[in-house]
């Protein structure tokens, strides 16, 4: 469809505005909504329906819909005083009332009807995707090792204060697949790209990388190293090194010397962390029982290991919080947060996952906010950190820094399996603020990443029975208990309870629905 208006023209095929021959740049979300809009003009448009057709449902701060409706109104000429063809009618919402031309037909279904894909905006710092490494062992046993070496050096450069690095978990669905540079910097708006393989044999490891410039494709920097297994931590430094080195040479010592942080001194402690990662992040209590045996370990073999301490009392948060719900586990977890804090100052990772124990076991929200702006301020791109808080601070009713971690996390780690706490949190908000078709959407976002999820269908049941679709919102309620037989309201507002205004609609719903006090 081609529609004109004034003298400009919307081409929604080839997705142009233009102005007589010249087309004009426009961010995708900006095309979206003056197409949207467009389509529209015959209907007044409110918040609630830009949110879902343009941004998907996804809670959106009142700050980022207006910065969206101005740049549309700048971008065909109009402005907020003179409103021309973009009108706001307060308390309603928006409409285009400039006269249309459709130029040609369509057998397109309305734009409403279409769900429309996220588009990832290029981030304002310089940004690096890591590939997963290539395991040249010739041992499918060795898979963890090639994956823990990324993990350390992403964390590495997530230290950089002008860098933003992109999870793994997102990069990790190009695992023993073949890549495409081109498709990785367009998926993740990356600037630049890691790749690597590593072979690790008896005492010894070698480990290639390099790294291109996305836009270009020139590689800018390429090493081989061949170094004995006790080296490896300083390997993981150095190769960190050379990265920043390529991408910014006039690099400040200062921030070259933020990458380095406390090292296990034992490898074998070092090895049952990396073998208990995979049962971590799904958070259920039987992946959390597997991973304790080798934690403990860990920690028996280095004591001072803050990592090992954090990964444990999480572990054990997740066996209260979704399983057996003994206190032993409570205190054990909390003790073991208390001890990552100490030994872990300068893992912001590590500091996260206390901040999360310390808040949803200890209930002492002061203390974890603290810890997760630590944990920030040592690594900007710490998704861990970001969509923890994010989800406590929606439990706390704190919607706006909510929402903007929560969509930090999403932005850099748009494809990362475990973000699930980030769509969790955003359904948490659109919930409190009465958005319930927004957090429908958010809460269903959630299931898809984690179907075990289990309080994601708590807050699913919660809306749907708020949007009155009350068998729906039943057989949430007997989902949630399915993936979390003892799930109970009390139990939920022993952990998640916060802030009693915020917590008390969704227990009120939860009765309702009739699910266990």
């Amino acid at each position: 469809m081609l529609y004109s208006f004034e003298d400009f023209a919307l081409d929604c095929d080839r997705r142009e505005l233009r102005r007589g021959d010249e087309v004009l740049a426009l961010q995708p979300q900006v095309f979206d909504l003056i197409e949207y809009l467009i389509r529209q003009r015959d209907r007044v448009v409110s918040k609630d329906d830009l949110i879902t057709a343009i941004w998907g449902g996804r809670v959106v701060s009142e700050s980022a819909l207006t910065s969206r409706i101005n740049a549309a109104r700048t971008a065909i000429g109009d402005t907020g005083e003179d409103q021309r063809l973009i009108r706001t009618l307060p308390r309603k919402g928006v409409r285009f009332v400039g006269a249309v031309r459709e130029d040609r037909p369509t057998t397109a279904p309305p734009f409403a009807a279409v769900t429309p894909v996220p588009r990832l905006e290029p981030p304002e710092r310089p940004s690096i995707a890591v590939l997963p490494f290539q395991n040249m062992s010739g041992d499918s046993e060795q898979e963890y090792f090639a994956d823990g070496m990324v993990e350390e050096i992403i964390t590495g450069l997530s230290r950089i204060k002008w860098l933003s690095v992109i999870s793994r978990n997102s990069t990790f669905i190009y695992k023993n697949k073949p890549v495409a540079i081109q498709e990785v910097a367009e998926k993740f708006s990356a600037r630049y790209v890691l790749e690597g393989s590593v072979r690790k044999s008896a005492n010894r490891v070698r480990i290639t990388a390099q790294l291109i410039d996305a836009q270009t494709g020139v590689h800018l920097w390429a090493e081989q190293y061949d170094r004995v297994l006790e080296d490896v931590f300083a390997l993981q430094d150095e190769i960190t090194m050379h990265v920043i080195g390529a991408i910014e040479p006039s690099v400040r010592k200062a921030e070259i010397e933020r990458v380095r942080r406390q090292r296990p001194n034992n490898l074998n402690a070092y090895d049952l962390v990396l073998r208990s990662l995979p049962f971590l992040f799904p958070q259920r209590p039987q992946d959390a029982a597997a991973a304790i045996p080798l934690l403990e370990n860990a920690v028996r073999l280095q004591p001072d290991y803050g990592a090992a301490h954090a990964f444990l009392g999480w572990c054990l948060h997740t066996r209260f919080a979704f399983g057996e719900k003994r206190d032993e586990d409570r205190t054990a977890a909390i003790a073991h947060a208390h001890a990552a804090i100490a030994h872990g100052s300068d893992d912001a990772t590590a500091l996260a996952v206390a901040a999360y124990v310390i808040a949803y076991d200890e209930n002492d929200t002061a203390t974890a906010l603290d810890l997760f702006d630590r944990a920030l301020d040592l690594s900007g791109s710490n998704v861990f950190a970001l969509s923890m808080s994010a989800m406590t601070l929606a439990w706390m009713g704190r919607a706006e820094i909510a929402i903007e971690r929560a969509e930090r996390a999403i932005r850099l780690s748009p494809f990362d399996p475990y973000n699930f706490r980030s769509r969790h949190a955003l359904a948490i908000v659109c919930f409190h603020k009465r958005q319930y078709a927004g957090a429908v959407g958010a809460a269903r976002d959630a299931i898809r990443h984690n179907p075990k999820f289990g309080i994601a269908r708590a807050v699913l049941a919660a809306a749907l029975l708020r949007l009155g679709r009350v068998e729906e919102a039943k057989a949430a309620g007997r989902d949630l208990l399915e993936c979390e037989p003892s799930f109970t309201i009390s139990g939920r507002t022993r952990t998640a309870g916060f802030q009693p205004a915020v917590f008390a609609p969704f227990a009120e719903a939860w009765r309702e629905i009739g699910l266990p006090e």
